[in-house]
């Protein structure tokens, strides 16, 4: 392709953002057939070859306008490296400024004394519908003594046991200590008999995934190699604090290899599957941290999102899934697989459980060199009623309907509710360039993966990749230092388009992915898939979260007509968690009452700890 042929782009400030903008919406014309198996190694085989390798990986960007769009357009923005927003004073009502020298254990009790009385007492409202215990419950039964971290813990450790083996295979966990885990469990016991718990966490079982620093864990990024040249040396920040909150961290969950896909499904450790339905995925990367939650295995766990792997794995699991703001969390102890696009997420049962581990591992702020302003922490008055009665939620509509009609029918409806219930108002908007934003992403992403692998690989042998996770890096690797600039100017681009539309909304709200959990096919077991038609729905809704550091938080408020989950995001402007907080506490209060038993599901608090489901503990003990 000509450098003649690349878009040329007018000035971002001359795009209107308005409802009756002559931007289209382009929608996403993937030409990639899905691989698997032997298909997937031929494939990967004739990338890797010099000459016959980069002849494809030209087809493939040309086709998939990447050239178009990304690597010969011509723009006039200047590139920005870094989505990092400067801090303003928050002017809402009902919110709590914290001071900056507490401790995350502090921080977790000025968060408690911010949740509502009915947050507090949600098992008794809910004592006949389903319902997954809460960090307040699991801390409620330590202090009256009903239970025990040590129970907990032991019962826990069955559960991992009895979901690894036939017939459930569910592949949670990537590694998994049960030595430590008791050892933790016994300190946070004898802590409740003294009267001393550290915070509401202390005891509760929370998950890491294996792309974050976890002593005594190795740190694996999904792979059979990576922790061998890149030992685990101490914990990452966010893992300090909860650790210093008294939290049990119960292993490494499993992932998408390296991060490099959205299905879950990893050659080395198994796919992890979704607890609604075993034979379907649970998106990724964050596979195993969606999938412990929704089986009820822990409250909360931990994720990275650089492509919506906290949020897309949280909407077809059915659970919270929480990203704040570029620069919120720590990068320290993380991975640097997207370090520009990837931030530290949480994943729970319940929205008042992720904000509380989010006021424990965002209570050392931003530690970024390039960060020069520390933004001042707020958090989210839930104990009274959203004051806020004129929220704005604007709409793109065209892409808000771009996905499957279940989604489509699903999310208006819980939208309709919002309106209904609050009063709060729909915007309609355009947000332009929505598919160039998600090439510019991919080529972001791919670079800064590549950047960090290469100089490893070139350690290893590349037979100890996955075979989906070789055919991304030979594409990655096929990145200009033309195309991550462009890729950069179209960065600016999107900040400058959102901005605008912040000033007309308080929040985006869109479906959190275009289809729900599709089936794990049998040829991908071993060699993972290639699934691009479906990666790019999944990923619709999540790369501006990522690409322009924005937080965002998605709710399940629905089911497809198979009994898959189905979720709802809300996009803030920068440091606006405690408004996202608010609302998507809204949203939960009208959808937690329908909210349906996973196919797969543990009870801590049930002492015979069967799976309760479809699947019954007799067919388990066969």
């Amino acid at each position: 392709m000509k450098s003649s042929e690349g878009k040329v782009y007018k000035p971002a400030m001359d795009v209107d953002v308005g409802p009756d903008s002559n931007e289209s919406y382009l929608r996403a014309d993937v030409k990639a057939p899905r691989m698997a198996g032997l298909l997937i190694k031929i494939f990967a085989w004739c990338l890797e070859l010099r000459i016959f390798g980069k002849i494809l990986v030209y087809i493939l960007k040309r086709n998939n306008l990447i050239h178009q769009l990304v690597s010969f357009a011509k723009l006039e923005e200047p590139p920005v490296f870094i989505p990092l927003h400067p801090s303003e004073e928050l002017k809402e009502q009902d919110v709590k400024s914290i001071r900056p020298d507490l401790s995350p254990s502090e921080q977790v009790q000025q968060a408690m004394e911010c949740l509502s009385l009915s947050s507090k007492n949600m098992s008794n409202s809910l004592e006949n519908r389903f319902y997954r215990m809460t960090i307040l419950d699991y801390s409620k039964a330590y202090i009256s003594g009903e239970i025990t971290p040590c129970m907990v813990a032991e019962r826990l450790i069955a559960a991992v046991q009895e979901s690894s083996n036939p017939p459930l295979q569910m592949s949670f966990f990537i590694d998994f200590n049960s030595k430590d885990i008791r050892r933790q469990a016994r300190e946070s016991t004898l802590r409740y008999k003294q009267g001393e718990p550290l915070s509401a966490l202390d005891g509760v079982p929370i998950a890491i995934k294996d792309e974050i620093d976890c002593l005594p864990y190795p740190t694996t990024g999904g792979t059979k190699w990576l922790h061998k040249l890149r030992p685990c040396k101490q914990d990452a920040s966010c893992v300090r604090s909860l650790r210093s909150c008294g939290a049990v961290l119960v292993g490494k969950t499993n992932m998408h290899e390296l991060g490099a896909g959205t299905s879950g499904i990893n050659p080395h450790y198994g796919a992890t599957r979704n607890p609604y339905d075993r034979s379907k995925i649970t998106g990724g990367s964050s596979s195993g941290s969606a999938a412990v939650v929704a089986a009820g295995l822990c409250p909360a766990a931990l994720g990275v999102d650089g492509g919506g792997s906290v949020r897309l794995p949280a909407a077809l699991c059915g659970v919270i899934g929480f990203k704040p703001t570029y620069g919120c969390v720590p990068h320290s102890g993380i991975l640097p697989l997207n370090w520009t696009v990837g931030m530290v997420g949480i994943l729970a049962g319940t929205i008042e459980d992720a904000f509380l581990v989010y006021a424990a591992i965002s209570a050392q702020l931003p530690t970024h060199q390039t960060t020069t302003i520390m933004p001042k922490l707020y958090f989210p008055l839930l104990k009274s009623a959203y004051s806020a009665s004129q929220v704005k939620l604007a709409k793109y509509s065209e892409w808000f309907n771009d996905c499957s009609d279940d989604i489509k029918i699903c999310c208006s409806q819980a939208l309709n509710r919002l309106q209904d219930h609050y009063g709060w108002k729909i915007v309609e908007v355009t947000i332009p360039e929505i598919e160039h934003m998600r090439l510019a992403h991919y080529v972001t992403i791919g670079s800064e993966c590549s950047n960090f692998i290469n100089p490893c690989l070139e350690k290893m042998n590349t037979a100890e990749s996955g075979w989906d996770a070789r055919v991304a890096l030979s594409v990655y690797s096929s990145f200009s230092s033309r195309e991550y600039l462009n890729a950069q100017r179209i960065r600016n681009r999107q900040m400058q388009f959102h901005k605008k539309i912040f000033t007309q909304a308080d929040v985006i709200v869109t479906p959190t992915t275009g289809v729900t959990a599709y089936p794990i096919m049998n040829d991908a077991l071993e060699t993972g898939e290639l699934d691009y038609i479906n990666g790019a729905a999944l990923v619709r809704y999540q790369i501006a979260g990522n690409f322009l550091g924005l937080p965002a938080v998605t709710v399940p408020v629905g089911y497809d007509k198979g009994n898959l989950p189905i979720g709802l995001q809300f996009i803030g402007q920068p440091w606006s968690e405690p408004i996202l907080i608010h609302i998507a506490s809204a949203m939960q209060a009208l959808c937690i009452s329908s909210y349906r038993k996973p196919e797969v599901f543990y009870d801590h608090f049930n002492e015979d700890r069967v799976c309760q489901g479809t699947l019954g503990s007799e067919e388990i003990k066969q």
